[in-house]
């Protein structure tokens, strides 16, 4: 077989199984009805978690509904179906509800906690493509997967039910998202590393320069001053008045500017030069805020004020690249 056709089949393989699993979910999304908001009811009555549980290609998309939830509010944690008939049920409560995985319905090790669960008194959401097995005869909520094909040739490897149940999970995990009010400002909470959540949480005040290190001279000084200052304390140079009121501003490129048009301004009050409308930022800014305002200014430096604008800080383009917000 030449290598062009090997190519083509393996393309062809790809479009069909994509196609196949399109289906499924269309399918799925026909067949989703008031059995889900059940679901999602049921979850916000308890007061405990939701244990998702599952065995095999089951137990591993549960893994990721239950991360999912517990990134979005919804407290969670995930059960491995054989771990917990050999002690593991020990992390179970009262107040939780399951959630279960199975495509047929009639997993051995999952129709064992069965009546563990019935027990506790802990209600069950059952997903399944089979609505006549054991474990949706069980179930307190039943969610239909509705897949009765897999896209693998020998209909054996789970993959449209999968794709199906993992597609379930996002929807509950969205619907609870938006009952419960989570906003971005909760992600970021639970995610303080990632960048949504630095983006976020870090604020001006975070990486600012402030004291000794704010370049700035007063309204009576000249050039020589303030080159000095901006030579000292990165390339920026506030000019303000006796309670640090900002007057103005002079950067790098109006110095630039100015070399073009003559040496010989050491003597020049700093009046003379500076920019009286500059950039500023308040203390309680986002970081990422600024960033954008400095793309969109292209300036590297921004002074910060307080409520009263006084000036307290000055914040660089290089600090808040280091904190990591891109």
């Amino acid at each position: 077989m030449k290598a062009s056709e090997t190519e083509r089949n393996a393309l062809q393989t790809a479009r069909r199984v994509i196609d196949q699993e399109i289906a499924a979910l269309q399918k799925l999304r026909k067949g989703v009805d008031g059995n889900f908001q059940k679901a999602v009811n049921l979850i916000l009555s308890r007061s405990g978690r939701v244990i998702v549980t599952g065995l095999g290609k089951s137990g591993a998309i549960g893994r990721k509904i239950a991360a999912t939830f517990a990134s979005t509010g919804t407290a969670s944690y995930f059960l491995h179906a054989s771990e917990g008939v050999h002690g593991d049920l020990g992390i179970m409560h009262k107040d939780d509800v399951v959630i279960c995985l199975s495509k047929s319905g009639n997993t051995d090790e999952l129709n064992h906690l069965i009546p563990v669960f019935k027990k506790l008194g802990t209600p069950i959401i059952a997903i399944t493509s089979n609505p006549e097995s054991v474990l949706a005869k069980h179930g307190d909520v039943v969610l239909n997967l509705h897949v009765t094909d897999e896209a693998c040739p020998h209909d054996l490897a789970p993959t449209s039910s999968t794709t199906a149940m993992v597609v379930l999970g996002d929807a509950l995990a969205v619907a609870l998202l938006e009952r419960r009010g989570f906003s971005k400002e909760d992600f970021a909470f639970l995610h303080p590393a990632g960048i949504l959540g630095k983006r976020l949480l870090i604020q001006v005040e975070d990486l600012m320069e402030t004291g000794n290190r704010v370049p700035k001279v007063p309204l009576n000084a000249t050039m020589k001053q303030a080159v000095l200052e901006m030579a000292e304390k990165r390339g920026i140079c506030m000019i303000v008045d006796s309670v640090d009121h900002i007057k103005g501003i002079i950067t790098t490129g109006d110095l630039n500017r100015l070399v073009e048009r003559t040496e010989q301004f050491f003597h020049l009050p700093v009046t003379k030069v500076m920019n009286p409308h500059p950039k500023i930022v308040r203390i309680k800014t986002l970081a990422y805020t600024v960033y954008k305002k400095m793309e969109e200014y292209r300036i590297i430096a921004m002074p910060v004020v307080d409520a009263e604008e006084k000036l307290i800080g000055v914040i660089h383009l290089h600090d808040i690249m280091r904190a990591g917000i891109f």
